[in-house]
């Protein structure tokens, strides 16, 4: 029931920015960490710390979770 919870949600709940929107849409084309990183001009540390609080925030567990999270809000 998690996932209806999230569903009902708007994104203007969770706030997320233009930038942490490019950062997932990175991630969403398969690219690693690292990579993502390079084209987003952060640190691999930075980017893993920014994902981990997209994902705090949206209340999910993984990347990959806040990923699909924004396709289905149709953000990326």
């Amino acid at each position: 029931m998690e996932t209806a919870t999230l569903a009902r949600r708007g994104t203007d709940d969770f706030g997320l920015t233009e930038e942490e929107i490019r950062l997932l849409a990175q991630i969403a084309t398969g690219v690693t960490a690292d990579v993502a990183a390079r084209k987003l001009e952060l640190s691999a540390r930075t980017l893993r710390r920014r994902l981990r609080t997209i994902c705090d925030r949206l209340e999910v567990n993984t990347p990959i979770e806040a990923v699909v999270w924004a396709a289905r809000r149709q953000l990326i």
